[in-house]
This record gives C-alpha cells, structure tokens and sequence, in this order.
C-alpha cells in the first residue's frame, strides 16, 4: 500500500516512527511539500499523512485510490472534508496530545507577564538592582494569579486543560458560550460578559465560519485595560492589527501570541513589528514538547491501526 507523509518536517527531530513503519513499511516521507508538488506525491496513495499541507477539491478529486487521511492535528481546516465524506475517504484528526504542553505554555507566558520576568531580568542586566537602596527592586507590577479570573474561549480538550491548571492556581474560571451557537448550556457566559470580566482570555476554539476574525477592535475594547489575551489556537481567530493596536494604546495590557494568521509569516504581520514589552510572540510552538511531539505520532498511529482492522478512532468523516 503506497502511504506518503507530506509534511514531516513540522513534527521535528527526535521522533520514534517504529510503529508507524511497523504498520506501513513502504511509507515515504517528506520533509516539506510545496503546493506544487502535492498532486505528483499523492498520486495512487491509499494513505495520505500530514499537518498543514492543503488537501483541496482537486486533489482529493484526482486520487481515486486513496482511502485514508490522517492528521497529525486536531484541527482540521486544511482538508476539504466535504469532498472526504462524497468519496468515502476516511479522515481522522488527533486528540489530547498537547494538553500538557499547550497549558504549561500558557501558563510559562501568562507568570512571566502577570510576574514582569523579562523587565525585571532587564533591570537585574542594568544595573538597577546592585544601585538599589533596598533589599528588593520594585519598579514593576506584580499580579498573583488567585486574584484574577481565567477566561476560556473554546472548552474542549485543551481549554478543559487550561482551566483545570488555572483552577489550581486559585483563579476563578468562566467559559464563554460556543461562537455562532444559540443554545444554552448551563455555567457558561456570554461572550460579551466574558470579554467584560475577564482579567486573562485565553483561546482553545477552532477556527471556523463561526470564530474566524472573533477578536478584532470591537472585541479589545470591551476587555479590561488590565487584561491579558492568549492565543495558542489558530491565527485566523484574530485581526492581528487590531491587537498590535490595543497593545500600544494600552487598550489591553499584554498578549501571549503563539499563532498568527498566516504561518510562517513571510510576508510580515503587524505584531513582529509591535516592539512593546508587553507581547510574547512565539513560533507555534506551544503543543510541541517532546513528549507531546512523539504523543501525535503515537495517536496517527493509533488511528492507522483501528483503521486497518475495521474500527473507527478519532474520525472526523
């Protein structure tokens, strides 16, 4: 059986892959697959394996033999699943790999803000400690976690695993309703009052009709001036130009950006060019841990298997 990897390169060094060449010994691998070049590679596959790379209409629609698409993502938006569904092409994503990285991600940004670490470490580097009059340098706010309240925006796996973490720090959680959806489910908020109570909103929705362009200049103005905005869900769920400008105007007082709408940024986007303290901008890197890295192919792997033998796992046509 012809399986191709398109994209592995996105899944870094170090991985065991025994298991996945145990269940397919003939699999190719690609480090990186240009758009170009996706067509000639997956051509007579019956696995089709990757992370970002576009799977589109035409593609699909060109490759008669191919039975199985594994994502080593739990988001799905790089696959046209409507087509996956006409041709009987099962698509599978994977689930509660990262938890453990994305929450301690989240949590690494939001102590060293709610904290002044690099201003303080930059105070330390220039002297102003050793010139201090005082035993202790205190030029800069320091917030503790248990006075404030988390915000989750999307409460699946991950935001479930955020809240918990946040949950033990003492902080209060609220959870908004789901974007787009007009039922009611009981403990959650609007999303207007979330955005009004909020001290620190953090994002774990995917991006869909729904949530694309969900933060913009509307939504900042309504957040506290003292609060702090974290993405480490999708780029798209953010007008990364209003952000920059409710960062410098004071709007909001910090953001932890981990995903930006378009990846890599190659040509440019208003936050690399923001040069205030009070960003921590990141190269999607939250869910990768090692652990959480090897956990994805080990979950593919998973998925390839039930597949094989009849059962259904993690599919999502």
């Amino acid at each position: 059986m012809k399986a191709v990897f398109l994209d592995w390169a996105t899944m870094g060094p170090g991985l065991d892959t025994g298991r996945l060449r145990e269940l397919l010994p003939e699999l190719q691998v690609f480090d990186v697959t240009d758009d170009s070049e996706v067509a000639a590679r997956i051509e007579g596959a019956q696995f089709v394996f990757a992370n970002k790379v576009p799977l589109t209409h035409d593609l699909l629609d060109a490759c008669p033999e191919l039975r199985f698409i594994g994502l080593t993502a739990t988001g799905t938006d790089n696959v046209d699943l409507d087509v996956a569904k006409q041709r009987g092409i099962a698509v599978c994503n994977i689930r509660a790999y990262c938890t453990q990285s994305v929450a301690e991600h989240v949590f690494g940004c939001l102590l060293s803000l709610t904290h002044s670490l690099r201003d303080y470490v930059a105070d330390v580097r220039a002297g102003a400690w050793q010139k201090s009059d005082n035993f202790c340098l205190l030029t800069k706010p320091i917030r503790e976690l248990s006075a404030m309240t988390l915000g989750i925006v999307g409460y699946g796996e991950l935001g479930k695993g955020v809240a918990d973490v946040g949950a033990n720090f003492g902080m209060a959680i609220i959870v908004a309703m789901r974007p787009g959806s007009s039922n009611v489910v009981d403990g959650r908020v609007s999303f207007n009052e979330l955005l009004a109570r909020a001290d620190v909103i953090s994002l774990h929705c995917p991006l869909n009709d729904n949530t694309r362009g969900l933060f913009g200049a509307n939504e900042f103005s309504k957040m506290k001036n003292d609060a702090i905005f974290i993405n480490t869900a999708r780029g798209g769920l953010v007008d990364t130009a209003a952000l920059t400008e409710a960062l410098r105007t004071g709007q909001i007082a910090a953001a932890a950006i981990d995903v930006l709408p378009a990846e890599p940024p190659v040509h440019g986007d208003p936050l690399l060019d923001y040069e205030g303290n009070n960003l921590i901008l990141t190269p999607h890197i939250a869910w990768a841990t090692n652990e959480a890295r090897q956990a994805a192919i080990d979950e593919l792997s998973a998925n390839i298997a039930a597949f094989m033998e009849g059962r259904e796992r993690n599919r999502v046509v």
